[in-house]
This record gives structure tokens, sequence and C-alpha cells, in this order.
């Protein structure tokens, strides 16, 4: 209201200073007619009615996203889905103990009448002289694989991991015994033999099994004249060490004569 009154102060005070200028100029301007119009603005008139609704705008940018919500409650199990495929078999498994013998079958026919008792006896003598040619071959391929001579002995390596005992009845069926070296020279070529042979140890014909502490050879001769022993042997340890072995470097131990090894068998050179 009180802008309003300005205003119209404001026109109040033009409209004086067009009068007045009017009569002192008037003698000049009484031939022309002049008409003034003046605008006053008229007051405020009532709000109007609302507008419709207009369309809606734009949309706006995508906000940030919210918060992880709170994990919720576990739902029930479902129904159980169908079988999958069989898998691959598995391990088999360990053998189980047997089981109680069953009852006793019935009896069978007789048997045809036959003298079976011949045939029997000579069934097992094939399979005896089959047993003895399967070792001699064996034999005869150790043999070809090579020997090692002296002046009086042929030394034949057997790659059969035998016991001490059964190794010295392998040499003695086919007329040997265990390698004795008696002297220096035999004892390198056995030494050189299990080299060549890429081994490390062999049973030698050499044991104390007769007196405790006594070696002697297999054929019952004394040792007074050579001997190999590595320091510190023989020790006899575990109280168990009977026998003898040689390692590559031609030196002897004491071992026990229960475990399986390669040996070397010794036959005079004018019986081979």
């Amino acid at each position: 209201m009180i802008g309003e009154k300005l205003l119209l102060s404001i026109i109040l005070m033009s409209v004086l200073s067009l009068l007045t200028l009017q009569t002192s100029y008037g003698q000049h301007l009484a031939e022309e007619s002049c008409t003034v119009q003046i605008l006053v603005p008229g007051l405020k008139g009532e709000p109007g009615e609302k507008g419709q609704k207009g369309a809606p705008g734009r949309p706006g940018r995508v906000g940030p996203p919210g918060e992880i919500g709170q994990t919720g409650l576990k739902g029930q199990k479902g129904i159980m889905g169908r079988y999958g495929k069989v898998g691959p078999s598995g391990m088999k498994g360990v053998k189980g103990d047997m089981g109680d013998p069953g009852p006793a079958g019935p009896n069978g026919d007789p048997g045809v009448p036959c003298e079976c008792t011949p045939m029997r006896k000579m069934i097992g003598e094939m399979d005896i002289l089959v047993a003895q040619l399967s070792s001699e071959l064996k034999f005869i391929k150790n043999a070809v694989a090579g020997i090692k001579e002296t002046d009086s002995k042929v030394y034949l390596l057997v790659k059969e991991e035998k016991r001490y005992s059964d190794a010295e009845v392998y040499c003695q069926t086919r007329g040997g015994h265990l390698a004795m070296p008696k002297d220096e020279g035999a004892n390198s070529a056995i030494a050189g033999y299990i080299t060549e042979a890429g081994l490390t140890r062999v049973y030698i014909g050499i044991h104390d099994l007769d007196r405790e502490g006594v070696f002697t050879y297999v054929d019952l001769s004394a040792m007074t004249t050579f001997s190999k022993w590595r320091k510190g042997e023989p020790n006899n340890a575990y109280d168990d060490e009977d026998c003898a072995e040689m390692v590559a470097s031609g030196e002897w131990t004491d071992v026990a004569c229960h475990p399986t090894m390669y040996f070397v068998c010794e036959f005079e050179k004018d019986s081979v």
C-alpha cells in the first residue's frame, strides 16, 4: 500500500507541473487543442482460480544407491531334487575274512577205473625236471652275461636275490661255492665285477656261523694269510652278523645272514 501511495504522489506532482506549463505558455498554444490521457494502475485484483496441473517434467538424475538392507530370514527347505548321475566306481575294497565253511555237497558219480599211479609219478618227475631246467636256464643266462677269471678261478655274478644259505646251495649245485677271495688278485677281480655291474654289495663265502668271532671260508679253510675287512669290521652289530659281504670298493663287512641280495659264485677253472 505504501508503494501505491508513493506512485500516486508522483503522478499528481507530474500533473501539477503540466498545468503550470500550460498556463505559462497558453498564449502561444491557444490555437492548438491538446488532450492529455493519464493511465493510473488500478487496485490489485482478487486471486484467480488454481490452474490445471501441468505436464510432468523430465526425469531427474539417478540418485546414489541406498544402503544394503538387513539379511532376510532363511527360507524353508525346498523339496528334494532329482537324483544326479551315477558317479564312477570306487576303489576295490580290502578282501574280507573267509566265511564259515558251507555244508558238504553231495557225492559225485563214480569215476572211470584206471591205473593213475604211474601217470601221476611221471607227471611229478616232469615237474621236477622242468624246475631244474628253468634253474639251469637262469644260470646260463647269468653266465652269458659275463664272467670274471683269474689264473685258477672263474667267478660268476648271480643277479638273483637269495639268503646266504640259499646262495651257497645255489653255487654248490653247480659245482662251486660262494666266492672266497684268498689274495689281492682274486679280491680285486670280484670288486671290479661288482662295480661294472653297477652294484654296491654282494654276498661272499665268509662266515663265523660255526664259532662266533672266528671267520672261515665256506669250504671250511681258515683265513690266515689274507683279509680285507673295512675299518671297524667285523663288529657283529645287534649280535646278528655272522655272514659277510663285499662292497664295490673291495672291502668286507659282516652282515646278517637272512636278508636277500645278489652274490658271486666261484668255480675251479679246471672243472668248468
